[in-house]
């Protein structure tokens, strides 16, 4: 009972937390990509936007927020200059923009050189990229000056980076898998400074951003994904590996989601061989398990979404199949379209963003019902975004805003 009051007192704080902070990460409040706003519409036309706003460049970033500023990345094709923009939610004004040199390098044709979503607190936005001689970190204030940053030395992969930041109390999170030396990380939020450091087997690049979990005794873990390493609970205070289950054999794009008492996570390639697992974490003196493991037209690069005991797996080719927490098909259907970006949650709905631009939306339930498929106006590989009511989409060089009181 005690156990079971102090993991209740936890998830009340994290939930009454992300209520307050709403979209501060990718996917929003835990990666979880769940909204329960009732003021977004399931169709509309390009007439119905709220605004749209030039990014001043390209990107595949989300945008996430803080009271009523907006933060996104985008990077100019031609010369790989970064920018962090900061815009008005209300209107889509540009309060301001910090633009930062790069070098052009070799990067995975379906990438950008701004495809790592930031991550935003009370005080700053944190923000990273790289080039084959730098891994960039940094940390701007809400007004744009800079707090701090860091270079974390080379990142070796010919397809570069892509894996988003993770605020943790007063911690940023980074993971740093790649084809080099690799690691994860936190370091302190205000100063930059090592919080801990833990080494990683060099393998293949993993472009997974973490969750938390709440563990048996009642202790968040962060899970993170990983071709070398599976999926592993990792003590968010310490960085130490607390369980660690094998399970990929092929890269790792997707980020982990928690499903009841089971953690979802994906592994795949361009050439197929995909697959989905269901991985139950230790308990009680109980080794990881494998619940299911999904092979097929299961998604290489979007991550799951859940709602209640229906979990929905959006495949880069448009087969979306719901399943249950025992990894049994309720359904599979297709829908018209490529996809690169993560489905979201918002109520009873799903909404993911096609390749050419397109918004699909689906009923979140078990019988598949295909409510509308919206237009931006652009293509995307972008992931939506919710906060105070509103939907917001990113699409290759602009971001709409949809809905909203």
């Amino acid at each position: 009972m005690c156990r079971l009051l102090v993991a209740c007192s936890v998830s009340l704080i994290l939930f009454t937390s992300a209520r307050a902070q709403e979209w501060t990460r990718f996917r929003g409040p835990n990666g979880a990509g769940v909204s329960e706003a009732s003021t977004i519409p399931t169709t509309w036309s390009l007439a119905d936007f709220n605004w749209r706003a030039d990014l001043r460049g390209v990107g595949h970033s989300a945008p996430v927020f803080w009271g009523d500023r907006i933060f996104v990345t985008s990077a100019d094709e031609a010369t790989a200059t970064r920018h962090v923009l900061c815009l008005a939610a209300g209107d889509g004004r540009i309060l301001w923009q910090r633009d930062y040199p790069s070098q052009v390098h070799e990067k995975h044709a379906r990438n950008s050189f701004a495809s790592c979503t930031p991550a935003v607190d009370a005080e700053r936005v944190y923000v990273s990229w790289s080039t084959p001689a730098k891994l960039t970190l940094l940390a701007l204030d809400h007004d744009g000056q800079d707090a701090w940053q860091r270079d974390l030395g080379p990142f070796a992969s010919n397809h570069s980076s892509g894996a988003s930041l993770v605020v943790y109390e007063d911690m940023v999170i980074l993971n740093n898998e790649q084809d080099g030396p690799s690691f994860l990380l936190a370091v302190d939020a205000a100063s930059g400074h090592d919080r801990w450091r833990t080494p990683r087997t060099p393998n293949m690049v993993s472009y997974s951003t973490p969750c938390v979990y709440q563990g048996a005794d009642g202790q968040p873990q962060l899970i993170f994904n990983s071709t070398a390493h599976g999926i592993t609970g990792q003590d968010p205070l310490t960085g130490r590996t607390l369980w660690e289950y094998s399970c990929f054999k092929l890269r790792t794009c997707s980020s982990p989601v928690v499903f009841g008492d089971v953690i979802l996570g994906s592994c795949g390639s361009g050439q197929g061989g995909n697959y989905v697992v269901g991985v139950r974490p230790p308990a009680d003196g109980r080794p990881a398990e494998e619940v299911f493991r999904l092979p097929g037209k299961v998604p290489y690069v979007p991550t799951p979404v859940t709602h209640g005991e229906l979990a929905f797996l959006w495949e880069d080719k448009g087969v979306v199949t719901c399943i249950t927490p025992a990894g049994d098909i309720v359904w599979r259907e297709r829908v018209d379209g490529n996809f690169s970006g993560s489905p979201i949650r918002v109520g009873n709905y799903l909404y993911c963003l096609a390749e050419d631009g397109d918004c699909f939306v689906l009923e979140a339930g078990p019988k598949f019902n295909l409510i509308a498929r919206n237009p931006t106006g652009e293509p995307s590989r972008s992931t939506p975004a919710v906060a105070h009511g509103t939907l917001y989409l990113r699409t290759d060089t602009h971001l709409v805003s949809v809905g909203g009181r």
